[in-house]
């Protein structure tokens, strides 16, 4: 047994990893699937916990027929529980030295974990503040944007969709902006 858990305690290479996430848009579209992300399952859940006489039409649709989106994304609950909880690998993640130099010109301070101290004081109202924007506007914008990254980057772009291209195209352009520009600036705001 303790083979079993070192193995899922150690960081598994790209060439494994890679190849298993590309493979599940062939099994999804194999087994009768068309779209595969997470975030069509908040509508799912209001849809399933809704009351039937508040329940706007957005949410009056068979939600049965997405119950296999719910179990995935059950499951990714459950993977990162074992993963963090019963699987957690005790030694501490390794960064490069680039990193390690970039967050420490951005006094972030790194220490055994990748969470930084400055996020995780949530007793500074203005950390509080940081996350609940981010969580709206990520909400917002996987439902505006017709999904989220998953969706696009996997599904979209293995069936050849053009606005998936746009938005993967989009997802990473405001990732390096937001890393570079916009997280210095809102912690330099929060210190």
């Amino acid at each position: 047994m303790s083979d079993v858990v070192h193995f899922l305690q150690t960081p598994w290479p790209w060439w494994v990893g890679g190849p298993l996430i590309g493979l599940t848009v062939p099994l999804m579209l194999w087994l009768g699937n068309k779209s595969f992300g997470i975030s069509s399952n908040l509508r799912h859940l209001c849809a399933v916990l809704l009351p039937e006489r508040v329940k706007p039409g957005f949410f009056k649709y068979d939600w049965r027929a997405e119950k296999w989106n719910l179990m995935f994304a059950a499951g990714l609950v459950l993977g990162g529980l074992l993963a963090g909880v019963i699987f957690a690998n005790p030694t501490p993640v390794h960064l490069s030295a680039a990193g390690l130099n970039t967050m420490d010109e951005l006094g972030v301070t790194v220490q055994p974990s990748l969470v930084p101290p400055e996020v995780r004081n949530l007793s500074k109202p203005g950390v509080w503040l940081i996350l609940a924007l981010s969580g709206l506007l990520i909400g917002f914008g996987t439902r505006y944007g017709g999904g989220c990254t998953s969706g696009h980057a996997i599904t979209g772009l293995s069936t050849l969709q053009l606005p998936s291209l746009y938005a993967t195209v989009a997802f990473f352009a405001t990732g390096i902006l937001s890393a570079n520009f916009l997280l210095p600036l809102l912690l330099g705001l929060v210190k």
